[in-house]
């Protein structure tokens, strides 16, 4: 059984949630699955 960990969210400004957006569509638009990219503040999780 795997352990659940939260990942707090990151903070992020509305030009950076519009280019990982982007990156959502164009690596959808390549691999043709369903891609969604996830910020987390990785400094919060120690």
């Amino acid at each position: 059984m795997s352990e659940s960990k939260d990942y707090p969210v990151a903070e992020i400004n509305d030009n950076q949630l519009q280019k990982i957006k982007g990156l959502e569509k164009d690596l959808r638009n390549e691999t043709n699955e369903n891609i969604v990219l996830i910020a987390y503040d990785e400094e919060q999780l120690r």
